[in-house]
């Protein structure tokens, strides 16, 4: 595998998420078009998180090589006009979701990695990784009314695109999540 030519080497071991992505972002728009960039990255969840990333703005996700502790995860750089970054329309925050805690019955789908979840989570929400989604669909009702969180919002933004592509019609991005969230939570560190 040792043709791999990367035109420019992201380095982002070391950080946690959403830092890959933000400094993927900012090397991409460096990039000239169909020109590669290898992202090192050490966060396990890089991985899941720079796929969908690129997925969601037309960029092409080229795999992930693991050498040891690193990924290297590779993508081209789409023309600017295959370039779009989606976001899904439907958003509440996390007060909103707070609120309808408290009177209804809801579904709540975390799509953090399930080291984070484990420390703290929303009572009864669901744990789906966004790297296991695809797969895990048959878990969730498309009938329900499902809110999506995840550490910031980017990850569950994605994650409520992708069920919205799959025929799931009420999906809510709760914004911004879980790094502020501040109602009840259980788990290794309650809240």
């Amino acid at each position: 595998m040792e043709n791999m030519k990367a035109n420019i080497i992201l380095d982002a071991k070391g950080l946690a998420c959403p830092m890959p992505i933000v400094k993927t972002k900012k090397a991409m728009q460096e990039l000239e078009a169909g020109q590669v960039l290898e992202v090192q990255a050490t966060d396990k969840g890089s991985k899941a998180d720079i796929k969908a990333w690129s997925e969601s703005t037309g960029h092409q996700y080229l795999g992930t090589l693991e050498e040891g502790e690193v990924l290297k995860h590779y993508l081209r750089k789409s023309s600017g006009d295959e370039i779009i970054e989606h976001k899904h329309p439907h958003v509440i925050t996390n007060d909103q979701l707070e609120a309808k805690l408290e009177n209804e019955t809801i579904v709540v789908l975390d799509v953090r990695e399930t080291a984070e979840y484990a420390f703290n989570h929303i009572p009864n929400s669901i744990s789906i990784p966004l790297g296991e989604l695809e797969e895990r669909l048959i878990d969730l009702n498309k009938e329900d009314e499902i809110y999506i969180v995840c550490r910031t919002g980017n990850r569950s933004d994605m994650a409520a695109q992708k069920l919205a592509e799959k025929g799931f019609a009420k999906v809510f991005n709760v914004v911004p999540g879980m790094s502020q969230w501040n109602g009840k939570t259980t788990g290794l560190i309650k809240n």
